[in-house]
Formats: structure tokens, sequence, C-alpha cells
């Protein structure tokens, strides 16, 4: 029975994007595009809602929890590709819990007087272990606080916004004042991981009311009201708090963004809501990953040892592997190429739909025009952030590109020898 309305539905899209990103990448857009931020969020916007149109059009067609995977499926068949972007966007989550964990770390810091590097890593490891706790134990409060958590944080960035307005200084604005045409385009790929999560609609469309009108009007409505929120918190942002003050408080900048209009009191709020928010996006992310590689195992992708549903409906295993692997990855990655990484994943993937869509244009009744634009922007984005990345921080660029390399590996080895099907081609079991 299909129970989520078009409200219920753009809930998800926006629960999904709004989670810790916007709190732990706007430092990294603010060194990169300085007093033109709002246009580099504006630009990953773009690509956002190019893609979004692809999953509009996709899951109409092909209705599933499966989402992404089942699409990449539909269009290419199970080959290495398909079973190579499966495992990639599994890691891909992994990459974005371990940014909500060390957002988390970083505001959750300036509630003590005295930092360290102990602090830092206990935190980020309370971040991960106790929703994996929640998630083992009851898995339907993921759901039932989602909704009300969404509503508590996109509030407070409207109030934030509104609060912020008169103390905005057009100067800081300034062209003048903005950093180069290329690093714009790079912060706008950097903090691209900050609109991932739409696609998290696609998942739910099975149960959501008359799809064929609800799930395009919910990516668009979602991913249009996200890309407004992020522009004008980038205005308040940049236009009310120096760029050196931004700076020395890289980690968690949306918090000082909210001392001008509101004091400390406004920083106070906004980090408690910072922490709150990349709590709950962990712990909605560990559960939709342990979901993700249940359905994935389910189908004979993944070893079926990620199959162990419980009763209660918790695919124990699951969650297990994503604590421990997050753990590892939030642990020993700093923020800056945790970003770089998850950007990168979420763009490879989100290309990777663009041409499945293109190459399914008749079936799910889209534009060849749309999606071939669609496909070259995600295309662009992704090599543009590649190349900067490679000359600043080769480090992310190696770490991506090993994901890769695992997930190719991986599924040449489980598709010969475990799966029996690789490259179209079936193999004596």
């Amino acid at each position: 029975m299909r129970s989520i309305g078009l409200l219920g539905a753009v809930s998800i899209g926006i629960g999904g994007m709004v989670g810790g990103g916007i709190f732990a990448v706007l430092g990294e857009a603010v060194s990169l595009a300085h007093g033109a931020t709002a246009v580099a969020f504006a630009i990953a916007g773009l690509v956002a809602i190019l893609t979004a149109y692809s999953y509009a059009k996709l899951s109409v067609t092909y209705q599933s929890e499966g989402g992404t995977v089942t699409f990449i499926d539909k269009a290419f068949g199970d080959n290495i590709l398909s079973g190579s972007v499966n495992l990639m966007l599994w890691l891909s989550y992994l990459v974005t819990i371990s940014l909500y964990a060390t957002a988390f770390a970083s505001y959750g810091e300036t509630f003590f007087a005295h930092k360290s590097i102990w602090l830092h890593h206990g935190l980020i490891s309370i971040s991960i272990i106790l929703p994996a706790i929640i998630n083992l134990i009851s898995a339907s409060f993921v759901g039932k606080s989602e909704t009300v958590i969404v509503v508590i944080k996109v509030s407070l960035l409207i109030l934030v916004i509104i609060a912020g307005a008169s103390y905005v200084e057009p100067s800081r604005m300034a062209p003048s004042n903005w950093g180069t045409p290329f690093s714009i385009v790079v912060a706008g790929m950097i903090i691209f991981v900050a609109y991932e999560g739409f696609e998290l609609i696609a998942n739910s469309a099975e149960d959501i009311k008359d799809p064929v009108k609800n799930l395009p009007r919910a990516f668009y409505i979602s991913v249009l009201i996200v890309i407004a929120l992020y522009v004008l918190i980038s205005i308040i942002t940049v236009g009310s708090v120096s760029e050196d003050a931004l700076m020395k408080a890289k980690d968690y900048a949306l918090a000082i963004a909210a001392e001008p209009a509101l004091g400390h009191t406004g920083f106070i709020l906004v980090a408690s809501a910072a922490l709150l928010s990349t709590f709950s996006a962990i712990n909605a992310t560990i559960y939709g990953n342990a979901r993700l590689g249940y359905i994935v195992a389910k189908d004979g992708k993944l070893p079926r040892s990620l199959m162990d549903e419980e009763k209660s409906g918790v695919p124990f295993k699951g969650v297990l592997y994503t604590t421990v692997l997050s753990l590892i990855l939030a642990n020993s990655i700093d923020l800056t190429e945790i970003a770089i990484i998850g950007s990168a994943g979420f763009l490879l993937i989100f290309f990777i739909v663009n041409v499945s869509a293109y190459k399914l244009h008749h079936e799910i009744k889209a534009s060849r025009v749309v999606l071939g634009i669609s496909s070259l922007f995600a295309l662009l984005a992704l090599l543009t952030l590649l190349y900067h990345t490679y000359s600043s921080n080769p480090h992310a660029v190696i770490i991506f590109i090993s994901f890769i390399i695992v997930s190719l590996v991986f599924e040449l080895i489980y598709g010969r020898y475990v799966r029996g099907q690789f490259f179209f081609r079936r193999y004596k079991k």
C-alpha cells in the first residue's frame, strides 16, 4: 500500500540533502570561492537538478527500493560495470558517514574549552557507534525521528537567513573578492556532496502515492528548495562574517555565521543543530547503507552474509560492516579529503546514472538532449574536481582511485568465482 504523499517524498529528498553536508563543507567552499561561495553552491545545484531529471524519469518507469542500483542494472545488465558501481555506491555512503562524523566532531569540540586529538577522534567514534546501536535496537526509530529532525534543521537555517539578512555587507561579495572562475567551479564540485541525498526518493518510489505525478515533483521541489537554502546561507555567511574569521573556524563556519545577528546564543543554536543534524544523518545513512547491502546481496551481487536480516528488520552484519569501515575512514582521513572523495564518488555514480537514463531514453520517455547535457555536466564536474585535486591534494585522488580499483577487482573475483556471472557470460557453478 502506497503511504507517502508529495510532502513526505519532498521531506525524504530535503532530509537526505540537508544532513551534515552543509555544516561540513561551507568552510571548504569559502576557502576556494571566497566572495563567490553562493555562485559555487548554485553551480553544484545545477549539476544536481540536471541529474534529478534523470532520476525522476527512471524512478517513474522502474519503481524499486533498489533505486540507483536498479537503474544501472536496467541499462547495462549484470556485468562488470553494474557490479562495480553497486560496491562503489556502498563505499561512497561510507565516505558520507565519515564526512558527517567529522563534522559532528568539529562542532562538538566547540563545547569544550580544551581541544585535543583524543577528543576529536573520540567524538568521531561516538557519533558512529551510538547510531549503529540505535539501528540495531530499533530500526523504526530512524524513520520516525527523521521528519522531526528535518523540520528542526531547516527551520534553524531559515532563522539564520532571516536574522542575518540585515547584517550582510554586499561589498564582501563583490566580483573583486571572488576566486578565479576555475576555483569557483572547483569549490562547487568539492561541496557537491552537500547535494547528495535527493536520490533516496527513488528508493521509496514503491511507497509514493500517484508516482507518475509525485515522483518528478518531489525530485525537482526538494532540489530547488535546497539550492535556495544553500545559496541564501552562503550569502549570509560570506556577507556578514570576515573571511579571516571564517577561515579560523573553517570546520564549523556555519555556527560563526549565526553570531553577527544572534550572538553567542546563535552560535550555540547552530552548533547544537549541527550535532543533531549530523547525528541523524549518520543514523539514517547507516540504516540505508545496511539496507542497500542487503538488497544487492539478495540479488547475488554482494556476499550473502549481508542478507542476514533479523525479525526486527535489521540487517545485523550490514550495520556492523558499515560501522567498522566508517570508523576506520573517519578516523584516518581529514575533512577536506573526505569531502573531495565523497563528491567525486557521487559525481561518478550520477554520471553513470545519467548515461543509463540516456541509454534508456525510449523506455523512460525522456529528452535525449537534456540527458546528454546532464551526462556531460556530471562528467566535466568530476574531471574538474579530479584535475584540481591532483595538483593540490593528490592523496585524496589516490584514495578515490583505490576505491574504484577495489570495486573493479572485487567484481572481477566475486563475479567470476562466486556469482559465476561476468560480462554477460555465465560460468559453470
